[in-house]
């Protein structure tokens, strides 16, 4: 379908994550514009993330969970994002929710907001995350599902992406198999929006304000190339087999 690079108007959006900071990496700046033209822009987290610590830190499963609520509140906040959904289920155990409950719920929250867009993970969770597998799947069939007419995009990324980022980060840290991550040329995304300098920079405040999560990577490529690796927002729509599973 040819190399796209979108204005970012994607109406009313829906964006459906696993935990807390997806939402930023994947589509921050896309919400962020929505919000700023005056779009409706619901978030949803599967999780609160409490299990995304070291194996030594001190803190209790609960004493994580607020310490990754507070820096999603903040966030968003900087995303201008005000209308947020904790699913509530618990971290790295998504696989173990019933399908027909997550999607009841995603479904109701598709009826209920009536979104132009909803977006998600593709179905490899992009890092092969059990979590991120079965929030696209309980996504993919609430839209499949709905009477509300919506469009389903899957964020993805492309090799040429995957080259620049392993230049900085060692690419078994970012995936939770030895499979090699999956991309998507960059002439079969459907949206492929680029953060100019303004909203790229308000999208790495967001991220850095989970700063639980990020500053280790901060750290690891330096702020201008973190900056660099986070501007592009990129997805395809799903394909036959991707409604079929």
């Amino acid at each position: 379908m040819g190399r796209t690079f979108h204005d970012g108007d994607l109406g009313t959006m829906l964006a459906v994550f696993a935990h807390p900071d997806d939402e930023a990496y994947l589509a921050g700046g896309l919400m962020a514009l929505a919000v700023d033209a005056g779009r409706r822009v619901v978030c949803v987290t599967a999780t609160r993330g409490e299990r995304g610590f070291p194996d030594d830190d001190p803190r209790s499963l609960a004493e994580r969970a607020a310490v990754r609520t507070t820096e999603m509140q903040a966030c968003l906040a900087e995303l201008g994002v005000t209308e947020h959904v904790w699913l509530e289920y618990p971290d790295g155990a998504c696989v173990e929710v019933e399908d027909e409950e997550a999607v009841g719920r995603v479904a109701a929250l598709i009826e209920e907001v009536r979104p132009d867009t909803v977006v998600t993970f593709g179905p490899d969770g992009q890092t092969y995350h059990e979590d991120h597998i079965a929030v696209s799947r309980w996504t993919t069939w609430a839209v499949r599902r709905s009477p509300v007419p919506t469009r389903l995009l899957y964020a993805e990324t492309t090799p040429e992406w995957v080259a620049e980022v392993s230049r900085f980060v060692p690419l078994e840290e970012l995936m939770m198999t030895d499979d090699p991550p999956p991309t998507t040329p960059a002439d079969e995304l459907s949206v492929w929006f680029v953060c100019d300098d303004e909203l790229a920079a308000r999208k790495v405040r967001a991220l850095r304000a989970q700063a639980s999560q990020v500053e280790g990577l901060v750290a690891m490529t330096g702020v201008e190339a973190y900056i660099r690796l986070t501007r592009d927002e990129m997805f395809r729509d799903p394909t036959d087999a991707d409604w079929s599973t």
